[in-house]
């Protein structure tokens, strides 16, 4: 299982879809955010839960929040992916899982496929919200759900 409300998280970069480097300390003390990870770019499950974050993103911004995706495909793939869903969201790209590790995600299906976390993370970078299912429906919900308690 990977962390747990009330802990910190790992500081962590890694390049997003359009190259840039993303740092996780950028955030901490401004906003909240919500990462998720996800298994794989362009797999039905993936989709709708990406569109659903997209369908969903003003609420997020609204309550002061960023989102960000996380999987192991390349930025290549993300620029595509984030191209053709019209996503106003990052995607980073975690090759080699290193993130996923630092966040304890643990795969499904015997290891097969990378697991599907979601977190919510306060403005003092403090896990607020962790839900774990291979279910990509109810991931956005739950986040968002969250993010009014704060």
């Amino acid at each position: 299982m990977g962390l747990k409300v009330g802990q910190a998280i790992p500081e962590f970069s890694l390049p997003d879809q359009q190259g840039r480097l993303f740092n996780s300390e950028d955030l901490k003390g401004k906003k909240s955010f919500v990462l998720f990870f996800y298994p794989k770019d362009n797999t039905p499950g993936c989709t709708a839960e990406v569109c659903s974050f997209r369908d969903n993103y003003e609420a997020f911004t609204e309550l002061g929040a960023e989102v960000v995706g996380i999987s192991s495909d390349s930025k290549a793939s993300h620029n595509r992916f984030s191209s053709k869903h019209k996503l106003p969201f990052i995607l980073l790209s975690d090759l080699g899982g290193k993130v996923r590790k630092l966040f304890k995600v643990e795969g499904h299906l015997l290891n097969l496929l990378p697991g599907r976390e979601t977190y919510v993370i306060n403005k003092e970078g403090t896990v607020e919200m962790v839900f774990n299912s291979i279910n990509a429906s109810r991931h956005m919900e739950k986040a968002l759900k969250a993010l009014k308690k704060i």
